[in-house]
C-alpha cells in the first residue's frame, strides 16, 4: 500500500491493530509482548481501564478550551504533580520537546535577569533532548544534528558522567546560566551515572547560582521505582521536565519549576495551545490515580531487578555482553558488536525490543508486566541474544 507519510522514520514492516496490557496485536492477528511499551509512555500498558475510562467520560464533557481561560483539570492535575515533586509550579505542554522547549527559554530568561549577555547551557554527550530546532541543538548526538545547520548557539557539550569537565566549563565560561542533564540517558544506551553525580551537579549549580534542570522524559513517572529518577538522590532539582507515560499515549508534557526558576516565566513569555487542555489532563490524573492505588513504584524496582537478574543468569559467560544494567523498568544490554539485527529477529519472535547507539539494547516494559510476561521476555531474547553471538 502507497504511503504520503513523510519518511522520517525507517519502519519496521508491521501494523498494530489492538492492544491489552503488555500486548499488541497485528493486522494479521499475531500477538507481541511490548516490551518498549511505546519508548517508555504506556508505562500501564495498553488499554488500561482507567485512562480508557476518563479519556470516555470527558470527551463526552469538553475536550478543549484556551489556556486564555482557568482549565480545573489542569490545576489539578499541577497540584498532583507538585505533591510527587517537591517543585512549585507546572507549565503544561504536548510533549518532551516542548517541554524542554520551556526549560531552555527559562534558563536564558533567567540568565538576562541576572545581566548575562548570551546565557549559556552546559549539555551532555549522547544526550537527547528532543527534535525542535533548540532541543536538537541540546541534544548531544551529531548524527540526528546532520543537515539542520545552523544550530542553536548558547550550549557547551561536556561527556556525561564527568564532574570535572563540568567544573571546567563553568571555569571557563562566565556566561553559563543552567546545567541539563538526563537522570539516566535513554537514547544513549541506557546510560547510569555514578551513584553521586546528580548530587555534585546540584552542588555545583548552588555554588554558582546555577539553574540544575534535569530531563525526566523517559526517567519519570515511575519508571526507575521512583516518580522522579532524582528522588534516588534525595535532590530537588529546580527545573525538571517531564512527558512521555504522564498520559500513556495520550500527548501531555510539563514543565517543572521550583524557588527562583518558578518565578521567570510570567503571563505572555511562554504559551501553548493544547498545552493541559481538559482531555489530556483527565488522562494524566487517571495514570498518577493508578500509579498510587495499584502500587507501581515499587512493582517497577522489584520487576527491574528480576529482569535484570534473569538476563544476567541467561548471558553468563557469553564473552559478547560488555554490560547489563538497570534502574527499575529501564533496562539496557551492551554487546561488543553492532546489534540492529536483533530487532528484526525479536519482532519475527513476537517481541517488541530497540537497540541505540548500536550496540545497545534497550528495554522498557510496562510497568504492569507479570511474571510469566517477564519468563517470556527474558527468555525469548537470551536465546536471540546467545543465537547472534554465537555466529560471530
Amino acid at each position: 500500500m502507497s504511503s504520503h507519510i513523510m519518511p522520517t522514520y525507517g519502519r519496521l514492516a508491521v501494523t498494530f491493530e489492538r492492544g491489552e496490557g503488555a500486548w499488541l496485536w497485528d493486522d494479521q492477528g499475531k500477538r507481541y509482548l511490548d516490551a518498549l511499551s511505546g519508548i517508555a509512555v504506556c508505562n500501564l500498558g495498553h488499554a488500561h481501564p482507567a485512562v480508557h475510562q476518563a479519556l470516555c467520560e470527558q470527551s463526552g464533557k469538553l475536550v478543549h478550551t484556551s489556556n486564555i481561560y482557568r482549565i480545573a483539570l489542569q490545576e489539578q492535575l499541577a497540584n498532583r504533580l507538585i505533591e510527587k515533586s517537591g517543585m512549585d509550579n507546572v507549565f503544561f505542554s504536548n510533549s518532551g520537546a516542548e517541554a524542554n522547549e520551556a526549560a531552555i527559554k527559562l534558563a536564558r530568561k533567567y540568565g538576562h535577569g541576572l545581566g548575562v549577555e548570551n546565557p549559556a547551557i552546559i549539555v551532555m554527550e549522547k544526550s537527547f533532548h528532543g527534535r525542535t530546532l533548540a532541543t536538537l541543538s541540546a541534544t548531544g548526538n551529531p548524527k540526528v544534528q546532520q543537515g539542520f545547520g545552523p544550530l542553536v548557539e548558547g550550549f557547551i557539550r561536556v561527556p556525561y558522567n564527568d564532574i570535572g569537565a563540568v567544573e571546567a566549563a563553568i571555569s571557563g565560561h562566565g556566561n553559563i546560566v543552567a546545567i541539563l542533564a538526563e537522570p539516566i540517558q535513554g537514547e544513549g544506551g541506557v546510560n547510569i551515572p555514578a551513584a553521586d553525580y546528580l548530587n555534585q551537579l546540584r552542588s555545583l549549580c548552588d555554588q554558582h547560582n546555577l539553574l540544575l534542570m534535569l530531563d525526566e522524559i523517559q526517567t519519570g513517572i515511575g519508571r526507575t521505582g521512583k516518580f522522579f529518577a532524582y528522588q534516588h538522590n534525595g535532590i530537588l532539582p529546580d527545573v525538571c521536565t517531564v512527558a512521555k507515560a504522564l498520559g500513556n499515549g495520550v500527548p501531555i508534557g510539563a514543565c517543572l519549576a521550583r524557588g527562583k526558576a518558578a518565578e521567570v516565566l510570567t503571563a505572555g513569555t511562554h504559551g501553548s495551545t493544547f498545552g493541559g487542555n481538559p482531555l489530556a489532563c483527565s488522562a494524566a490524573l487517571a495514570v498518577l490515580a493508578t500509579l498510587d492505588a495499584d502500587g507501581l513504584l515499587a512493582a517497577a524496582a522489584s520487576k527491574g531487578a528480576a529482569i535484570c537478574a534473569g538476563f544476567t543468569g541467561h548471558l553468563q559467560g557469553n564473552p559478547h555482553i560488555v554490560d547489563i544494567r538497570h534502574k527499575g523498568m529501564m533496562i539496557g544490554i551492551e554487546l561488543d558488536t553492532p546489534c540492529t539485527g536483533l530487532v528484526g529477529q525479536a519482532l519475527e519472535a513476537g517481541l517488541l525490543i530497540n537497540v541505540t547507539y548500536e550496540k545497545n539494547i534497550r528495554l522498557l516494559p510496562p510497568l504492569i508486566i507479570d511474571e510469566l510476561q517477564i519468563q517470556q521476555l527474558v527468555g525469548t531474547l537470551s536465546s536471540l541474544i546467545s543465537a547472534f553471538t554465537a555466529q560471530l
